[in-house]
């Protein structure tokens, strides 16, 4: 099965790819000014477009997919291993984004140089770039590309579009490395299928770099805005044809127990957990990722778009711009896909899913796509599937590219080993030529995944050893460099011990994040303590919130402002938390549950009456 694209379909493409390289060629004399320009947009983004930016980004092409598997594994409720995010993004939003924005620093990894006093701090800095530069991000972008295979393979099929000499003689190049980049779902031979993706994955590539490393943070979040709008309007479209087959909402219930029986269809419908001997292991798994993981307090893309900001009060709308369009909005058109496909493509649910199963499952989405969508319907959402991809492509080659050129080649090379200032041009051509290896990095990686689910895993217990020590440098003036190397540590150490001894994942991350937490704060005992000098120089710059009592006196500021600016953030926090979740609730009730609607409009009641409360804590 391939996608046969009708002339609409491919002008709707056209016209995407037209603009956001246009935008990047636009923005390319601006980027070239500097650094703080290309990676930050010279901190004048309004926080409604930062907000955008962040749920473009994780908008990914490989998301949907994840949803649909985790639907069929475990229903509706399975899917709060994303939704319990949206406590980490209003955390750094409500607690952290004003210290992001005030820090005035260009990359996360530069702030260890501003935190911390210890002569490791350019090592440190330097480790961090490559853990979160590279290992980190390139997983990332490995089970992204994953997804873009799945997608490439069904709707770009080189075959049939090249000439036949020309592409014989890719096809056999490609054949000659052995390499083999194929799902399986065309039923194309294996060799024809990897070069099918490989063609697409390089067309990509070169569009992406095109307008991303032209025109920097600046046509990057410009592209993002438009190619969200796109996303979100593909996918309205497709939830809209996807429930029409299924039978429409009012039958979606009872066709779910025509075909699965009345238990598993109540337990595909359940947003609250049901008892069961798998119930306390996936409560502790959501209880410990949002916090216990590599972005606790925003570190990578999310910090930059918060950096990037015009003020502190912008950094702080964008997170909840971004929570609110990452878990409602886009959350209910995906939960709505999900369920609809139960039904317009069965299985047996009453048999264990195994990894085939649940890869299966996840390209349930692209099939949908591919059958349900009209023409017009099917190039706006492929387009928004492309623009999803090069959304997240762009934001990690920029972010990545940050970390290679401002912290390893600027901060470590070229000021700590050559002893010299970097000149604008040479720092501007190491962020560019550094994309080529992260890139290849997350080729080699990607090839030996073989379900995005299980990249994911991967990348979840990798982070939960560094996420609490991240949270704790802007709360507790005691966190010292030491417990920054000793996290990370760890979680390089213990990761593949875990992967290979523990089979539980609820353990697997129980166990990470238990002893990294316990590390962190002996090392914060033990170790030598941050230079007071230090420590006052970043209190007076970010004015953290939290425990800082000693540095306040000895900055000559209130003691008891840092507590209670934290207990003020937490209010909002909680407030803004209650209200993501009572109207994702709420809607969800109403949409697909006819026996709760009065519980449904109570639910959103109690979001509105929370409203008043995080409003007035974003205005301070």
């Amino acid at each position: 099965m391939t996608f046969k694209p009708a002339v609409i379909d491919f002008a709707i493409v056209a016209a995407f790819v037209i603009y956001s390289v246009t935008i990047g060629l636009r923005s390319r004399k601006k980027a070239s000014t500097g650094l703080n320009e290309y990676f930050l947009a010279g901190r004048s983004v309004s926080g409604t477009r930062a907000g955008f930016s962040m749920a473009a980004t994780q908008f990914a092409a490989d998301t949907p997919l994840l949803v649909m598997g985790l639907i069929a594994m475990g229903g509706i409720f399975s899917l709060w291993r994303l939704w319990i995010y949206g406590l980490a993004f209003l955390m750094m939003g409500f607690i952290l984004a004003a210290a992001w924005r005030r820090s005035g620093i260009l990359t996360d990894a530069e702030l260890v140089m501003t935190r911390y006093s210890a002569r490791g701090a350019l090592m440190l800095r330097g480790l961090k770039a490559i853990y979160y530069g590279t290992i980190i991000n390139c997983v990332v972008m490995a089970f992204v590309l994953i997804a873009a295979v799945r997608i490439f393979e069904i709707f770009l099929p080189w075959n049939d579009w090249l000439p036949a000499g020309m592409y014989s003689a890719t096809a056999d190049a490609i054949a000659a490395t052995g390499l083999v980049l194929s799902s399986g779902v065309t039923g194309l031979d294996p060799v024809i299928a990897t070069t099918n993706n490989v063609l697409s994955i390089a067309a990509m590539l070169a569009f992406v770099a095109l307008y991303s490393t032209t025109g920097g943070l600046r046509s990057v979040i410009a592209t993002d805005v438009v190619q969200l709008a796109l996303m979100l309007a593909g996918t309205a479209i497709y939830a809209w044809l996807a429930v029409g087959a299924a039978g429409g909402l009012a039958d979606i219930p009872d066709r779910l127990v025509d075909i699965y029986g009345q238990a598993t269809a109540e337990r595909f419908l359940s947003f609250v957990p049901q008892a069961g001997d798998a119930l306390m292991p996936f409560l502790v798994i959501i209880a410990l990722q949002w916090f216990f993981q590599m972005n606790s307090d925003g570190t990578g893309y999310l910090a930059q778009r918060t950096m990037a900001c015009r003020d502190h009060q912008q950094a702080r709308l964008a997170a909840v711009v971004f929570t609110m369009t990452q878990v409602v909005v886009r959350s209910l058109l995906w939960l709505l896909i999900g369920i609809a496909l139960l039904i317009v493509y069965p299985f047996d649910a009453s048999a264990p899913l195994t990894e085939a199963g649940i890869g299966e499952r996840e390209l349930t989405f692209a099939l949908g796509m591919d059958e349900l969508l009209p023409v017009g319907a099917r190039g706006l959402m492929l387009t928004g599937m492309l623009a999803a991809l090069a959304s997240t492509l762009d934001t990690h080659l920029n972010w990545g590219a940050s970390y290679w050129s401002n912290d390893l080649y600027k901060g470590i090379w070229v000021e700590g080993v050559r002893g010299r200032a970097a000149g604008r041009k040479e720092l501007l051509l190491a962020a560019r030529l550094s994309n080529i290896v992260i890139l290849g990095i997350a080729l080699a990686i990607m090839a030996n995944l073989q379900s995005i689910q299980t990249a994911w895993q991967i990348s979840l217990l990798f982070g939960a050893g560094t996420g609490a020590v991240l949270v704790l440098r802007w709360l507790w003036e005691r966190i010292n460099l030491w417990c920054e190397v000793a996290a990370i540590a760890i979680s390089l150490i213990l990761a593949p011990i875990l992967i290979y001894t523990v089979d539980a994942e609820w353990l697997r991350l129980l166990l990470m994040s238990a002893v990294s937490l316990v590390v962190v704060i002996l090392v914060a005992y033990v170790a030598p303590a941050t230079n007071q000098g230090k420590l006052v120089e970043f209190y007076q710059r970010v004015r953290p919130p939290g425990a800082w009592r000693r540095t306040a006196i000895a900055a000559g500021d209130d003691p008891a402002r840092g507590n209670a600016d934290l207990r003020r953030d937490l209010a909002g926090l909680i407030a803004c938390a209650a209200s993501v979740y009572s109207w994702l609730i709420g809607c969800g009730w109403l949409l697909l549950d006819s026996d709760r609607v009065v519980q449904g409009i109570a639910a959103i009641a109690v979001g509105l009456a929370a409203c008043p409360v995080w409003l007035k804590s974003l205005r301070e």
